[in-house]
């Protein structure tokens, strides 16, 4: 099993089997953080076992109907997981929000408890999936970020409401920790956002990759370049490539190579490169370079 997918099917696993675990914990210490971070777990359990599905499902070879493969599903996954997070997120803030008014009593000593062994089993799966890369398991690894934090939170908690019977804090450590996932998660889902609508992904800089290409020898200009990923980690360019004449008669495929190379240090591994010489330029922007080169 490829190492992705088994990262993301032992995150699934430890939390299902904690979202039972904390179910019983919420109800018995009557805690409004733990019972919500229950509820939001038990978002996180399908989004995670969804997840896992998903990349099951990407490591399909590509085919006569799916020329590039199946790496998008990771992606839809994704967003998938997102639109989880963020949908359980208001619906915890909206449950706080009546004891900001009329704090209930919570058993500190079962809080401090669980919040040790949520600590533990959320941690687990949050640096199993910190180790991947793909926007994915970005994403799923911010679900597992927030029960940690939401668990140190309630750790803490604990003890302040044990020794000082500040039932208050409950909510407030709520609603603080959820508002603070949202924002994180937000980002992540304007990224998912941007690779569907086919944008440059935000770790290539297009400047940067003209300037590296112009400045190849032989290279005198670039046009209708294109640069968008398949799911945050394939990336994929086309460009039109102007050469000088001695370049084109001489070497066009040890520049074309040479091309190839310099997109590799932007991370971009897969690359069509169309060679033109200056007279059969096409296109809008080759209109305006010869009028800039009629000398």
């Amino acid at each position: 099993m490829p190492e992705r997918e088994e990262r993301v099917r032992l995150a699934a696993f430890l939390n299902v089997a904690f979202t039972v675990l904390e179910l019983v914990g919420g109800l018995w210490t009557n805690s409004l953080a733990i019972l919500s971070d229950a509820l939001h777990d038990f978002g996180d359990s399908i989004a995670l076992l969804a997840s896992w599905l998903f990349e099951r499902g990407a490591r399909r070879s590509p085919d006569t109907s799916r020329t590039f493969g199946y790496q998008r599903l990771s992606l839809f996954s994704a967003l998938f997981s997102a639109s989880i997070l963020i949908g359980g997120s208001i619906v915890i803030i909206f449950q706080a929000i009546p004891r900001l008014l009329n704090p209930e009593t919570v058993n500190a000593t079962g809080m401090v408890g669980i919040a040790v062994i949520g600590i533990i089993f959320n941690g687990a799966g949050f640096f199993l999936l910190k180790k991947g890369e793909s926007l994915n398991e970005k994403v799923l690894s911010w679900h597992l970020l927030e029960d940690v934090l939401g668990w140190a939170g309630i750790l803490v908690g604990g003890v302040i409401i044990y020794f000082w019977k500040f039932y208050l804090l409950d909510p407030i450590m709520t609603i603080g920790l959820t508002a603070f996932i949202i924002y994180n998660v937000t980002k992540s889902l304007r990224e998912a956002i941007n690779i569907l609508l086919q944008g440059v992904p935000k770790h290539i800089n297009l400047e940067a990759v003209k300037q590296d290409i112009k400045a190849i020898k032989g290279v005198m200009g670039i046009h209708d370049i294109h640069i968008w990923s398949l799911e945050g980690e394939t990336d994929v360019f086309t460009a039109h490539v102007i050469l000088d004449d001695e370049t084109l008669k001489k070497q066009p495929e040890q520049t074309k190579q040479t091309i190839k190379e310099t997109l590799q240090k932007h991370h971009i591994e897969h690359s069509t490169i169309e060679i033109e010489s200056k007279y059969h330029c096409t296109g809008n922007i080759c209109e305006d370079w010869h009028k800039n080169h009629q000398q």
